[in-house]
């Protein structure tokens, strides 16, 4: 935690993003609000000597994430603002509750105070709407994993927002693990050579999935010594077939259009996982205010 926050703050739920990884996102961001010229409006206003406290206050219900991450932009514009962390990430908390406390100059508060914002309403929807979800297939023992549909420069914000709300992470990025999808299959001629390629590429540590859309598709990824099978817009029906087949040779994964309607059915096949890029592309950020009191 900065010197800048409040040590008086309880503990979080779970191990807190390095600064190192956020700092240069949220230095853009205010860069990008600040323009050429700064805050004209606040400059213009408020004299330099005023001082101020305001409350971030969530408007909704929700679950708390990026609090650290939003706060940040504060005290990156001005390390003589103060900040007291009144909630972790990973807590849920009701419409109208504290979230922080901010004190310092008047100008440099309010200017911080939309990238702040953004980015903590943009957290929190993400981990409420994984919350959710979670919840919706946990009494059948699966789990929730995003995917690689982020906003560009903000994946691991909002992969991280995704854990708070109790779900888990897919691949980060391309480097990280082998999914051979069906343009690869097509473009190395079938399942059997795209996998024994990837198998003598790749080092001993790295899991491969492959993306299946039928049956017959599935028995040869499961002979081939696949780890983990991506089951891609299959029936419900079909999908408790490919679930029985895989059952102890290969971990099963649930892809295609999944969304709150349908994932309690999907889960209920028995799958392993149900991953879901609408987690990342179209949760309803959480409504975020900051007032001056």
């Amino acid at each position: 935690m900065s010197p800048a926050l409040s040590q008086d703050s309880p503990a979080v739920h779970l191990p807190q993003l390095y600064p190192l990884l956020y700092e240069p996102l949220v230095r853009r961001a205010l860069e990008e609000d600040l323009g050429r010229a700064g805050d004209l409006t606040s400059d213009a206003i408020l004299p330099a000597h005023q001082m101020a406290e305001a409350q971030v206050v969530a408007r909704a219900a929700g679950r708390v994430a990026g609090l650290l991450v939003a706060l940040s932009a504060f005290r990156l514009l001005d390390p003589t603002i103060e900040i007291e962390s009144s909630v972790s990430d990973g807590e849920d908390v009701e419409a109208g509750t504290v979230l922080a406390t901010v004190r310092g100059p008047a100008r440099s508060i309010l200017s911080a105070e939309r990238t702040a914002l953004n980015l903590l309403g943009r957290l929190c929807g993400i981990a409420t709407a994984t919350r959710d979800m979670q919840r919706l297939v946990e009494p059948h023992g699966a789990h929730i994993v995003c995917t690689r549909k982020t906003t560009p420069g903000l994946r691991a914000l909002e992969k991280y927002a995704v854990r708070c709300g109790g779900g888990h992470n897919h691949r980060f990025g391309l480097d990280d693990a082998v999914l051979i999808k069906d343009n690869h299959i097509a473009l190395a001629g079938g399942i059997r050579p795209a996998v024994e390629r990837a198998r003598s590429h790749v080092g001993h540590l790295v899991k491969i999935e492959v993306e299946v859309d039928s049956l017959d598709q599935l028995r040869e990824a499961l002979d081939l010594g696949a780890d983990v099978v991506l089951l891609d817009n299959m029936s419900l029906g079909v999908l408790r077939e490919a679930v029985a087949l895989a059952k102890g040779r290969a971990i099963t994964e649930a892809s295609g259009g999944i969304n709150p309607k349908t994932a309690g059915a999907i889960a209920a096949t028995g799958v392993d996982l149900l991953s879901m890029g609408w987690l990342t592309h179209s949760a309803p950020s959480l409504d975020v205010a900051l007032n001056v009191g």
